[in-house]
């Protein structure tokens, strides 16, 4: 990646590993219609309890969003980017999404603009993208091929008229690819998302990886399915694919494309740092009480200073692993370690608070990230933890069944057990990711080893 990609995307949390420790994002959703009907997307999004793309408790006006900006930029001031991601399609409501865009550039400038669009009208709107000088764009494309894209999609409205099957699908997929090769040509940052759907696109995404990046796609980012009640594909009896199967497509796609792997497929009104919602503290209703306390030098102060920080931690990280390596007695074996983390690259968060893992394997002294794993909470709240709970830790310890080690800042005594006696085994300690990688690495090796090793 030359300097001048890296400088451009350094505060992005969706585009940038690093930046997605530290920056946190925004999702303002103003765009409720929708223009195409995929057989994996419910209508259904006034839901507060569902986390997927789609999903949102309440739709805004432009000028109600641009408030929530202000409002949210003021008090989490690492906020970078700002989006528009539906809850359905934001150039299905071309008014809506560029009257919001031009209200947040003109009050915000500081902040990066964000879309993500399904493509079927992007390319009526490609000048327009540029000139508001949104400068990333992701694009979900499922299929090149439209006789895979038949299967995909229900049917698309274009223009005045509906469509389907392999007729629908071609208009999307030309669109499409013709729409991402425009906005690269103008210079804009175009990121692709990919469901991958068991039986249907799994054994197509090689073709798709390759065919947006001979276009200009710089990231590619296969995400699994959630399948979701009253879908065609619930009906249908499609399953949501494995960890596995999602790691071996990537695999498989890495040589044609960057892939992306710490997505959170998030909900189209979500606040905070990825694998972090604060949207509930952002309510219309709340917007109401809440006065707008927007300073750009303090942002811009703020911001350098976590810039900053990164680059820090990573020289302190770089000596300290090399120390790691260097009282290593002999090379670390191939293992797989899930974290629990609540941002600044650090593993800070009690196993029972968390709502995801994030899976490294370590293999002589080379960490590989692979992905983020949902699961449900153990606990809830400070109080209720543990009761009636071995359904929740049973589908965690089968999520983790792959790997060896568990690093959190904290676990009970009952979920310690019951991942021990399943060959996880956890490590209780807060610090930096990279570093306690290493560390736990290092003591993993230390319990399977008669060879002495000193912590």
């Amino acid at each position: 990646m030359n300097q001048d990609l890296e400088d451009r995307i350094a505060r992005h949390p969706c585009y940038s590993e690093d930046a997605h420790h530290y920056f946190a994002r925004m999702h303002v959703p103003v765009a409720p219609a929708c223009n195409i009907q995929c057989n994996y997307c419910s209508r259904k999004f006034d839901c507060a309890n569902e986390s997927r793309p789609g999903v949102v408790s309440e739709v805004l006006k432009p000028e109600e969003a641009v408030k929530k900006v202000l409002v949210v930029a003021g008090e989490i001031k690492q906020t970078s980017v700002v989006g528009i991601a539906g809850p359905g399609d934001p150039l299905a409501n071309p008014e809506r999404t560029f009257e919001t865009f031009r209200g947040v550039a003109k009050k915000a400038s500081d902040l990066k603009l964000c879309l993500s669009t399904n493509g079927l009208r992007l390319l009526e709107f490609v000048d327009q993208i540029h000139e508001l000088n949104i400068d990333h764009v992701t694009i979900t494309i499922n299929a090149v091929n439209p006789l895979v894209g038949q299967h995909i999609y229900s049917w698309i409205f274009y223009e005045g008229k509906r469509y389907k099957g392999i007729e629908a699908a071609e208009i999307l997929i030309n669109n499409q690819l013709k729409g991402l090769e425009a906005l690269t040509e103008r210079g804009i940052l175009c990121k692709v998302n990919s469901v991958l759907i068991p039986g249907i696109n799994d054994h197509h995404m090689e073709e798709v990886s390759k065919a947006i990046k001979d276009r200009g796609a710089f990231v590619h980012n296969i995400m699994p399915l959630i399948v979701t009640p009253d879908t065609v594909f619930e009906k249908n009896g499609i399953r949501n694919p494995t960890a596995k199967e999602v790691q071996q497509v990537q695999e498989k796609c890495s040589g044609s494309l960057k892939m992306m792997k710490h997505c959170r497929q998030c909900r189209a009104d979500a606040v905070g740092l990825l694998g972090e919602d604060r949207s509930s503290e952002f309510t219309k209703e709340k917007l109401m009480n809440i006065s707008i306390h927007y300073d750009l030098e303090e942002r811009k102060n703020y911001q350098e200073k976590l810039e900053l920080k990164i680059q820090e931690s990573k020289k302190k990280k770089q000596g300290k692993v090399a120390k790691i390596r260097a009282e290593a007695s002999f090379s670390i074996p191939g293992i797989r370690i899930a974290i629990t983390t609540r941002g600044n690259a650090r593993v800070n968060l009690h196993f029972g608070h968390a709502k995801e893992f994030l899976i490294f394997d370590v293999h002589k002294e080379v960490i590989k990230f692979v992905g983020v794993r949902k699961v449900q909470s153990y606990c809830v709240g400070k109080i209720n933890c543990g009761t009636n709970k071995k359904p929740i830790l049973a589908e965690t310890a089968t999520i983790l069944k792959d790997c060896q080690m568990l690093l959190c800042s904290g676990i009970g005594e009952a979920p310690q057990k019951y991942l021990l006696e399943r060959g996880i085994v956890p490590f209780i300690k807060s610090g930096n990711i990279e570093e306690l990688l290493y560390e736990s690495s290092k003591f993993y090796q230390y319990m399977n080893s008669s060879e002495p090793i000193f912590m």
